[in-house]
């Protein structure tokens, strides 16, 4: 009989290749960060696809953010400790369309009888809304459409009786949409009639025109809400004959466009982000006046020594009008509770700037308390 004989390696491969391999652990340490980020398109696209910012790259408001970033803060920084913080500047508003092709001639179009029947099912020539829309996917220059597509076309439209019609679509979010196209009667209404269009001497009222004209649309402003976003088209010459798109929110008064950078402070708290719950102070002329004639902390020579001159002395301790750190900690929290006791949250934190003098220098330095629901107390290194 022929012997086989299995090399040891072989037989130790065999034997690896059946056994389960041991799962190991992501074991990089948690740390605390201190972040700044200013967010971009891509952070956008890690909130959930129905989100605001998702779709428009920016927030409708401070309280859509707030309700926002921390999914980004979680998305992108899994591995920080609780204490950790971010300062994160967004933008707040509408967003920024640049369309494929702006030039006039390159996105209007006129359809011919033969457009109609590219449509499947369709005999005739003309079209309601939903056929128009509809029909765009077989457009000779709309069946294949580029991101942020325009497309002004006029048609024989069918709503009762037969008219001819110009309608403005979006190529969006890879959808065609309607979107809101300026008629003659409102170029008339605003007095550009003639050529029915804004010119280069309108460039920095236009945002004003259109807001006027959307109030006064009630199709669009009667059932508006807060953060609705409409994109307007129109057309605008400057030597050349272009076709814009602008985006306008409603904020409950005008519709507004653009957009506007916020910052905002988060911190990680029991394992998530939230905002930031820390009031900065800084103490005012009239904190020094109350510190000196309101309060008990310090000497009675060193409360009159700052209600005169609005620092603390902690040149030494010899000094009359010396302030120890106990006592600093003692006209802090008796301002604190003036001002902040009725509105402060249990946990919040307070950082408190003040001036001291020193040997005949003054300059400024900050203390940090917390509101434990009852007291504001010196917090526990």
């Amino acid at each position: 009989m022929k012997k086989i004989y299995y090399p040891l390696t072989l037989l130790a491969l065999a034997f690896t290749a059946c056994q389960k391999q041991p799962v190991i652990p992501n074991t990089q340490a948690v740390h605390k960060a201190s972040l700044t980020q200013t967010l971009g398109s891509a952070d956008y696209k890690k909130l959930d696809t129905s989100a605001y910012g998702y779709k428009n790259g920016v927030f409708k408001s401070d309280d859509d953010a707030k309700q926002s970033i921390p999914a980004i803060l979680t998305a992108e920084n899994p591995r920080v400790d609780d204490g950790s913080t971010a300062q994160v500047t967004f933008n707040v508003g509408t967003p920024v369309i640049k369309v494929a092709d702006s030039l006039y001639s390159s996105v209007a179009y006129t359809l011919t009888n033969a457009d109609y029947l590219l449509l499947p099912g369709n005999k005739y020539n003309d079209f309601s809304a939903a056929q128009m829309l509809a029909w765009l996917p077989y457009g000779p220059k709309t069946s294949s459409p580029k991101a942020n597509q325009l497309a002004v076309v006029t048609f024989n439209y069918y709503a009762g009786s037969v008219s001819v019609q110009t309608f403005a679509y979006l190529y969006l979010n890879n959808v065609w949409q309607q979107i809101y196209l300026l008629s003659p009667a409102q170029y008339l209404s605003i007095g550009r009639s003639s050529h029915n269009e804004f010119v280069a001497t309108d460039k920095d009222n236009i945002n004003t025109y259109i807001n006027a004209l959307l109030k006064a649309d009630l199709t669009v402003t009667a059932t508006a809400k807060v953060g609705d976003i409409v994109y307007v088209s129109y057309n605008y010459y400057d030597g050349t004959d272009y076709q814009k798109v602008t985006a306008y929110a409603f904020d409950g008064t005008n519709w507004v466009a653009g957009a506007t950078p916020r910052t905002l402070s988060f911190e990680r708290a029991a394992g998530k982000w939230v905002v930031s719950s820390t009031v900065n102070y800084t103490l005012i002329a009239d904190d020094y006046t109350y510190i000196g004639t309101q309060t008990t902390a310090g000497s009675q020579a060193a409360r009159d020594n700052v209600a005169k001159y609005p620092d603390f002395n902690i040149s030494a301790p010899t000094d009359a009008t010396y302030w120890s750190d106990a006592d600093l900690n003692a006209a802090m929290i008796a301002v604190l509770t003036n001002k902040f006791k009725a509105t402060a949250l249990p946990n919040q934190k307070f950082v408190v700037t003040y001036t001291v003098y020193s040997f005949g220098k003054t300059s400024n330095t900050s203390k940090t308390f917390v509101f434990d629901g009852t007291n504001f107390i010196v917090p526990k290194v």
